[in-house]
């Protein structure tokens, strides 16, 4: 089956209506979440062999991760679908007002490698959820992923409802030239910019999540060991390789030392002394990043690590120090297991620096100070974050996730899912009983009853 074929036969199942109804949309939650169970061990076996994913890991940032959204829609659907009612004007009396909520139709999702089953699936989730039909594009970049996660909907779905695409660019391209009713994008800026420019041909709505330079500012007022520890597991899971990992470290000069010694003391706890024979470290995707990320080491700046394997595709956990804002490592996005600190001596010296970049997808802040964390919150523009933790904010179902700017438009996860991919239908019911007449022509003495009406309380006072 070609793809005009694949999405030709989409639309026609979307028009039959068999999508639309409460009983069909849990069913289909219910078989994928089956079916992922059923695969659980390929998935984690698949995460391992692409990523070196621990399978503590893999379940808790993907596999896991897509069953908790599968449970929270799941229990939350019969909600979600409800149309509600909202106020009706007076001119419009007697009447009633509500929203239903109606899914978009066919639904393009296209994921990407760091997380190649996650950041395709918990999409899925909401479109299923939502009533669209969907077609899966994972990442060819994480071929073992990509094998299975074709396995597991062509074992699951009817194309009809749910199909997959693989392939590289000439498949994405294809893709893009083809008009969905929405689009689905987590990846690169750049990529993100040719997905938006190929939806505006048909003027198909896009949800792009993106990325950006995440900082994250320390303040002199913490808990040293435990900052330490949310840091160098949110920087080094994945190896770095996740969109919203903390990009730099913001330290104040008095405490530089003593938070880089404790990260050091966290990195051996997690990975030993040699992290490389370490079950729990992951790996680079493939060559091309992994030169891209040696080529961002400054052997100067190496406060700890900097070994790497080109065989293997291995970075040790790397700290820099002493590095200067315009040094290669702080023009763009790591994505990888490289961590540099920046001191500063003021907040207002901070945050001229997190203001040197494009808004990030997210910002960390730890302290005991509440007025120095909400002057961050309300001063920053960024897409979400958390207060003394790392990524954290990601993994709540009922946060809505997104960028801000370059870092994306729209957001997703939980009920947000839902509503991103449905459209909010509003309807007026009016009476037979009651016909208002002062809103028909002729208007001829009319003009001044109708600014008296729509006078507030307080200007008909004066």
């Amino acid at each position: 089956m070609n793809l005009s074929e694949l999405i030709l036969n989409q639309r026609r199942f979307f028009a039959s209506g068999k999508t639309l109804s409460y009983e069909f949309r849990l069913a289909e939650l219910q078989k994928l979440k089956r079916a992922i169970g059923q695969m659980e061990s390929d998935l984690l076996g698949a995460l391992k062999k692409d990523l070196n994913k621990a399978p503590f890991e893999g379940f808790t940032s993907e596999v896991g991760f897509v069953l908790g959204e599968i449970n929270h829609a799941i229990k939350q659907l019969p909600h979600w679908m409800r149309s509600r009612s909202v106020s009706t004007p007076l001119v419009f009396q007697p009447g009633r007002s509500r929203i239903y909520a109606q899914p978009r139709g066919c639904v393009l999702i296209i994921g990407p490698w760091n997380y190649p089953f996650q950041l395709l699936f918990a999409p899925l989730v909401g479109a299923i959820a939502a009533g669209n039909c969907v077609i899966l594009k994972p990442s060819e970049l994480a071929t073992a992923t990509e094998r299975v996660v074709r396995e597991l909907i062509e074992k699951t779905f009817s194309p009809e409802f749910v199909g997959v695409v693989c392939g590289s660019i000439d498949e994405t391209t294809a893709l893009l030239k083809e008009r969905f009713d929405h689009i689905f994008f987590t990846g690169s800026v750049a990529v993100g910019k040719v997905v938006m420019r190929a939806a505006a041909e048909h003027l198909t709505p896009v949800t792009l999540e993106l990325g950006g330079k995440s900082p994250c500012i320390v303040d002199e007022k913490i808990d040293l060991s435990v900052t330490a520890r949310r840091i160098v597991w949110g920087k080094f899971s994945n190896a770095g390789q996740t969109c919203i990992a903390p990009d730099y470290l913001l330290v104040p000069k008095t405490i530089k030392n003593d938070l880089m010694g404790a990260i050091r003391q966290r990195l051996l706890e997690f990975f030993g002394e040699r992290p490389k024979e370490s079950p729990d470290y992951g790996r680079i995707i493939n060559e091309r990043n992994f030169d891209r990320l040696v080529g961002l080491l400054d052997k100067s700046q190496i406060y700890l690590g900097g070994q790497n394997d080109r065989k293997s595709l291995y970075i040790a956990p790397t700290v820099l120090d002493n590095v200067r804002l315009d040094s290669k490592v702080m023009e763009d996005e790591i994505f990888g297991p490289i961590l540099p600190v920046i001191t500063y001596e003021s907040l207002d010296e901070a945050l001229t620096v997190v203001a040197q970049h494009p808004n990030p997808l997210a910002c960390y802040v730890f302290t005991k100070n509440r007025a120095f964390e909400e002057r961050i919150i309300r001063e920053v523009p960024f897409g979400g974050g958390c207060v003394n933790n790392t990524l954290g904010h990601y993994a709540n179902p009922h946060l809505p996730f997104g960028g801000v700017g370059e870092s994306g438009m729209g957001a997703y996860h939980g009920q947000k899912t839902f509503e991103t991919l449905s459209h909010y239908k509003s309807i007026l019911r009016s009476s037979f009983r009651i016909d208002m007449k002062t809103k028909y022509p002729p208007y001829h003495n009319k003009f001044n009853l109708l600014k008296k009406l729509r006078r507030s309380p307080h200007e008909q006072a004066l």
